[in-house]
Formats: C-alpha cells, structure tokens, sequence
C-alpha cells in the first residue's frame, strides 16, 4: 500500500454518516473518506462556494425601478397652482453592464470552487502525513517492545551467568540500566502514537481519537518515477490551475470596466394632478450622464494592468511547484535509496551479528559490552528504517500535493 493523499480521491460522501468517529482499526482509505466529508474546514468553504453561486443569481437580477412623489407650491402666499406629481424611474443598463457583472460574479464562483480544491488536495496530503505519522509510530514502538523483550532476555541471561560466577555483578547492573532504558523507550513511543492520533483524529472533525490502530504496510513503497513524468503534471496543481480562473476574473473585470465606459440611460413616466384647476397630466422624461470628463480610461487602464500582472503570476506560480516538486522529489529519492539500503544489507547484517554475539555470550566467548553495542546497532538500524520509510510515504504525499495526482498515475 502507498500511502499517499490521492489514494482516496474519489472518495464517496454517501458511505459515511455525519460526524463519524470511527472505532477499533482504520484504514488510509477511512480516514481520507472521514476527512472529506467532516472536515471543518472543507465544509466552510463549500458554504462558500454556494455563497458565490448566490452572488451569481444576484449579478443577474435586473436593477429594481423606484418612485418618487412631490408636491410643489403648497401653502399660502405661493404663486403658481398647488400640483403633485407620482412618477416611476428605471435605470437602463447599457453596453452589458448586467451581463459583465454576472460573468464577472460567474468567475468568481469558480475561483471559490480552485480554492476549495487546493483546500482539498492540502486535506488529504495532511491526512496522509499524519496516517503515515500513527502507522510509523506503531512500527517504532513494535521495535522499542523487540528491543525490550531482547534486552531482558539478556539480562536473564547475564543474571544466570553471574548467579553461576563466570560473570561480573557489574555486569548485572550493566544489563538491568539497559533494561530500565529499554522500558522507557516503549513509553514514550506510546506517547507519541497517542499525540499523533489524537492530531489524525483531528482531520475529521474529531477531539479525540476512538480508533485504536491504522492498518497498512510502511514497507511497501512505490516505485520512483521519472522527474520529467511529474513535472508534466504541474498543471494540475489547484496552485497552477487556479490562475486560469484568475486570468479569467481579470478578463471580466477589463470588459466590466470596458461596459462602464457606456453612459446608462434614466427614463421615467408620472402622474401629475392640478389641486385647483382639478386637471391632470402626464409627465415622462429621460436623463443620461455626458461623459465629457469621465469615460472610465484609467478603470480600464488598470483592468488591462492586472490582467497583464496575472498573466505573470500563472509562470510565477507554476516555477514555485516545479521548485517545490524538484525538492520534494530529492527528498524521496534520498529516502527510497536508503530505505532500500538498509532493507538488503545493513538490517540483515545487524541481525545476523547480534544473533552470534549473543549466542557467544553465552558460550562465554564475547564479553556483555559486544551484546550491547551489537543490540544497539540492530535497534539503530531498525529505528532508522523506520524513518527512512516515513519519509518516503511523507514526499509521496507531498508530491500527490503538488501534482495532484496518485503518484503511480499514468
């Protein structure tokens, strides 16, 4: 199993009810399922997305018409006839005002919709990471307990040894403080799996972990891709993708200011009634703004000036993942190697010299100090497979992120 965030991307919403915190062993594919459909985070900015969808409806609306009603030359003392009039205006858009400004809400929907997803992407790399982080601290506290259960077998045999007087009681001592570290080293690795569940559980919407373990194998590894492979992919990173949905934001906003440019037209129509004469009329009328001063230049000087910026910032973003890809690749690469190292030859190695040491300890032929140091060069190499691993799975993920792909797509 590789472990990485786009293992899960096609995760189903309707396999899980709300608010699930799941019990005894999990799976990556659970936790990746739990995170898409309760985590926090993701769900506000769906809210969001539908926010904007609104804002799209609203940009299409017609502008509302409104009345107004005076009354002139009331009172004594006035000359002229006492007169009141109702009348009912409406602004007319002209040069697609109204159609700019729904594409230009439209765009903004969709940059909503990027910025969900690079939230996504993030959520299941950050889920990955920590899956890895668990299924690694199980892995080290299953060595901190071998390495117990060998440091006390050891010591009862350096305790028969001494008992029998072929061996020093110092080295009774020796072996009971090995023992003693031994012990502390499967309590903290038990703290730190506790830590990392609880920061898993988190991802899901969760204060506190229910489940017990993660199922999965650290050692099984994919295998490493070609650079040029990845570097194709960039652009479907949200990072990269999104600013085709920003250019496209800016190219609205230019053609909204462009349709500002058009002078809008105010027609009106009313009723007007003579109180003394008791006559009445109707009254109707148009005004339109003389752009004689104003024609909106610099608005659209400015649109054209962002659009050319975006343009910019698209290379600018795609040279920043290829950068965070090239060293995320390094990365695994580095840990594939090693952990493949010390899978062939150093852990072989290290058992098979701690297996003769120990039994020529009890032949009497290696003193205690050659068990101990050929113990801790097992421990070692075991302990730093384990990281050499994590490693690996952690720029799996890392690089799922920025490509935004299962790393072993075609």
């Amino acid at each position: 199993m590789a472990v990485g965030p786009a293992t899960m991307v096609q995760a189903q919403a309707s396999a899980s009810a709300p608010n699930e915190n799941p019990r005894g062993r999990i799976t990556l594919q659970d936790a990746l399922r739990l995170a898409l459909l309760q985590n926090p985070e993701l769900a506000g900015l769906a809210w969001e997305v539908r926010a904007r969808e609104a804002r799209v409806l609203q940009a299409g609306r017609p502008l509302n018409p409104w009345i107004d009603a005076i009354a002139e030359d009331i009172g004594s003392g006035r000359v002229g006839e006492p007169q009141t009039t109702i009348q009912l205006s409406q602004l007319i858009e002209l040069g697609g005002k109204r159609a700019a400004r729904e594409a230009l809400a439209g765009v903004e929907r969709d940059l909503a919709g990027w910025d969900r997803e690079a939230t996504r992407i993030d959520l299941l790399a950050r889920v990955a990471s920590a899956y890895v982080d668990v299924l690694a601290g199980q892995a080290r506290l299953s060595v901190a307990e071998r390495a117990e259960a060998v440091t006390a077998q050891v010591h009862a045999t350096v305790n028969a040894r001494v008992d029998a007087g072929v061996a020093s009681p110092i080295e009774a001592s020796r072996s009971a403080v090995a023992l003693a570290s031994a012990r502390i080293d499967v309590q903290r690795a038990r703290r730190v799996i506790e830590m990392d569940r609880v920061r898993l559980a988190t991802l899901w919407g969760a204060e506190s972990p229910a489940f017990d373990v993660v199922s999965g194998d650290l050692g099984a590894t994919p295998a490493l891709p070609a650079f040029d492979a990845l570097r194709e992919r960039v652009s479907e990173n949200p990072e990269v993708g999104r600013w085709t949905a920003e250019i496209a934001l800016r190219d609205a906003a230019r053609a909204f200011e462009q349709a500002r440019r058009v002078p809008d037209v105010t027609v009106s129509a009313g009723y007007r009634r003579f109180t003394s004469a008791g006559g009445n009329a109707w009254v109707a009328g148009a005004s339109v703004p003389l752009p004689f001063f104003d024609r909106n230049r610099a608005g659209v000087q400015a649109a054209d000036d962002r659009l050319a910026g975006a343009r910019e910032s698209q290379q600018a973003a795609r040279l920043r993942v290829i950068a965070a890809l090239a060293a995320a690749y390094g990365a695994l690469a580095s840990a594939h190697d090693e952990a493949s190292a010390l899978a062939a030859d150093v852990l072989p190695a290290a058992r098979s010299a701690f297996d003769a040491v120990e039994e020529g300890y009890r032949l009497g032929r290696f003193g205690f100090l050659d068990v101990l140091d050929a113990q801790r060069t097992l421990v070692g190499a075991e302990a730093r497979q384990v990281d050499a691993l994590t490693a690996v799975h952690r720029s799996v993920a890392n690089i799922e992120r920025l490509t935004g792909l299962p790393l072993t797509a075609k």
